[in-house]
């Protein structure tokens, strides 16, 4: 089976070559197919059967196993390493789909399990976006115009419908559904096989079918490194606004008031205060 070259900057061939520029070897299965006009950036591993789409770009060390495929106008940053396949960039299941460019925009060293499915947006000019240094487990989900931060795990079959954001260091459980429009927090975790209908506060556990908040994330919080007394204030904030019987306005203004200010309260109350959906009580 003849190799394939790759016309990218540091621009290589199938097999362990180095070009002038002496830059990593870009690798290449011969069983790829990889479209010529795709970006492929240098010291890339595309292992057996992948497919790389024409509106591709790939950036340094990415790392595809095998079977992956690649399309739509998509486009990966440094290190990520993909199992075999997952499925990225590919149009969006949304209905109202009418065509145009789409993309899916994804950072650096994020990890896609194996049957991971990452869709392109909807409308034209839209994005499907994922920071760094995420790790999706097998068959997770992620739908059209999702927004994905940063160190977040979603854990085996979760799944994110449209147009969902999830903030920084969150966590989705296994088989966990997230509703269109919804947001999770920063450092929220969801439980395994929960349902979730309404926005997740920051720095809160919500669990059930449908989900509620329970407590507060403290094994999530502890992990990274969040102060003891900010963790006790958040605490007290759980209580405010989900024990105490408040409307949502007058809770956060006792939070406000009554409790000793820090980034995460204030934080949490940003976030309370914009949701749209409500929040999961």
């Amino acid at each position: 089976m003849k190799a394939i070259e790759i016309p990218a900057s540091g621009r290589t061939t199938a097999g362990r070559q180095r070009d002038h520029m002496n830059k990593p070897a870009t690798v290449v299965h011969p069983s790829a197919v990889v479209h010529p006009r795709a970006e492929i950036g240098p010291g890339c591993e595309i292992g057996p059967y992948c497919v790389i789409g024409e509106h591709v770009t790939l950036g340094r060390g990415c790392k595809l196993h095998s079977h992956v495929v690649i399309d739509g106008h998509t486009r990966l940053g440094e290190a990520n390493e993909i199992y075999p396949f997952a499925s990225i960039g590919l149009k969006t299941q949304d209905l109202k789909w009418r065509g145009g460019t789409t993309w899916t925009v994804i950072g650096d060293k994020n990890t896609f399990r194996e049957y991971v499915t990452i869709h392109s947006a909807t409308g034209d000019g839209e994005t499907t976006k994922i920071g760094s240094h995420n790790n999706l487990l097998a068959y997770a989900h992620v739908a059209h115009n999702v927004t994905l931060g940063d160190w977040i795990i979603m854990s085996n079959v979760a799944t994110l419908a449209g147009h969902v954001t999830v903030e920084d260091h969150a966590t989705v459980g296994g088989l966990a559904a997230v509703h269109q429009f919804c947001r999770i927090g920063r450092m929220a975790i969801i439980g395994g096989c929960s349902k979730v209908v309404q926005d997740v506060p920051p720095y809160m556990l919500a669990d059930g079918n449908p989900a509620e908040t329970r407590t507060i994330n403290k094994v999530g919080m502890e992990r990274k490194g969040v102060a003891e007394e900010v963790q006790s204030a958040l605490r007290k904030a759980y209580k405010i606004l989900f024990r105490e019987g408040l409307t949502i306005p007058n809770a956060l203004a006792r939070i406000e008031k009554k409790l000793p200010a820090s980034a995460e309260l204030q934080h949490l109350v940003q976030f309370v205060r914009s949701s749209e959906r409500g929040i999961s009580k």
